[in-house]
């Protein structure tokens, strides 16, 4: 994302919270196994027992969290607990979760050791981010920073003719913090930050950015948004024919160049460097062969027009946001990033990816629902401050995810890795 001078400082300043530059790197420093263990893994990956699912749960449980609605152990009772996140209710469609972990964290809102909860019905997935979790955590954990936030929504203007387009974008630009006042009106959380304005004709594209707090922000924004509008229609000296509370500029649920080069929701980066003799004997194969495969699939995704280029951030994001309550939908635009690798002076590998249009929250919407909220206390995340902390769980999970594919590819295990666990097993004699 290129920035100016202007809001570089803002984000500096936002990343460092009055530390310094020392105090800031230590907080990102690598904690190795040796160092600090690591606590108990999760065993017997693809054994579906009632004993082996109760030892998956007394692990996770032992951390501190309470899956009775996950476990089973509680059901509901009441449909009305679903007011706000279903029409015509007429049941639940009952997807499976696995845990994965522990996935090594040193970021600057999400440090620690964590079991991340992956709600999908595709095998092999859950076991291939385990394996990327492993590893990372084996070689000190995944660094990862939360750089910037920004929930868009882009209103479309209409007049006569360009003049008149003209004239009212000379009054807009006046008008930032009679915007922000009126946004403030309708959101205690959320705030306007910043608008960026396009010009088409007669017609007048203003995209409005907001932070939005722990809320993923859509509903938020669109109210605020709103507000602005009708402050413009009854204050410009030049009045718009009419307006659109979204022009489909902003990106909402699609993958855009816009997006990935600016930022919708919170742009995080992660990265971490894999020691060779833990790399080789995990992965099967070398940095340098993965490297090669890197090469060949960033060619491929040029070739093939993607915005960004990774191997299956949607994997990971689809089954963490069905999970933890977040809008599934949103993985549209979330699952786009840039993965790459490189081989170091020594021999070992390293991996970072940066995800510029994570849409997330953990207020709001499906992340009060019973299931979905153990999920996110499993992660620590259901207090004040958590969303930038998920967000950069979600970061260290892909990262896990992009390393144990690609090291698949590059091993030659792929198909076989499928062959094992993505087909059902007979249960006949």
């Amino acid at each position: 994302m290129p920035l100016s001078q202007d809001f570089s400082k803002r984000a500096i300043a936002a990343i460092l919270q009055n530390k310094s530059p020392a105090e800031f790197a230590d907080k990102l420093k690598v904690r190795l196994p040796g160092e600090v263990p690591l606590p108990e893994s999760i065993h017997r990956e693809a054994v579906l027992s009632e004993e082996a699912r109760q030892a998956r749960l007394a692990v996770v449980e032992r951390q501190g969290a309470a899956l009775d609605y996950v476990s089973g152990r509680k059901r509901i009772e009441d449909a009305a607990m679903f007011s706000g996140n279903i029409e015509n209710f007429i049941g639940l469609a009952q997807i499976p979760i696995g845990v994965i972990g522990p996935l090594r964290i040193n970021g600057l809102y999400a440090q620690g050791d964590f079991y991340v909860p992956l709600a999908t019905t595709e095998g092999a997935l859950v076991a291939s981010y385990n394996r990327g979790a492993k590893i990372i955590s084996l070689s000190g954990g995944a660094r990862v920073l939360c750089l910037l936030e920004r929930v868009s929504r882009a209103p479309g203007f209409v007049f006569n003719d360009l003049i008149e387009a003209g004239q009212f974008i000379v009054w807009a630009v006046g008008q930032f913090e009679a915007f922000k006042d009126v946004a403030r009106t309708t959101t205690r959380h959320g705030s306007l930050e910043d608008f960026k304005v396009t010009v088409d004709g007669n017609q007048v594209y203003i995209n409005f950015e907001y932070t939005t707090g722990d809320a993923a922000g859509q509903n938020m924004v669109t109210l605020a948004t709103e507000a602005v509008c009708h402050y413009i229609m009854a204050q410009s000296p030049v009045k718009p024919k009419h307006f659109f509370i979204e022009s489909n500029l902003s990106g909402d649920k699609k993958a855009t160049a816009i997006s990935y080069l600016f930022v919708r929701g919170k742009k995080v980066s992660a990265e971490v460097t894999i020691f060779r003799d833990i790399f080789v004997k995990f992965l099967h194969t070398t940095p340098e062969r993965m490297m090669e495969y890197w090469k060949m699939s960033f060619v491929g995704g040029v070739q093939s027009g993607s915005i960004g280029v990774q191997g299956h951030y949607a994997n990971g994001l689809a089954a963490l946001f069905i999970a933890c309550g977040q809008d599934a939908a949103c993985v549209a635009e979330a699952s786009v990033g840039i993965t790459r690798v490189d081989v170091t002076e020594n021999g070992h590998l390293y991996m970072c990816v940066t995800l510029p249009n994570l849409i997330v929250g953990t207020v709001g919407g499906g992340t009060r629902l019973p299931t979905q909220r153990e999920c996110l206390a499993l992660l620590g995340c259901t207090g004040d401050g958590t969303a930038k902390k998920f967000a950069e769980i979600c970061a260290a999970t892909v990262l896990a995810g992009e390393l144990s594919i690609m090291g698949a590819l590059a091993a030659g295990q792929f198909a076989a890795a499928h062959r094992i666990y993505g087909r059902k097993k007979s249960h006949g004699a």
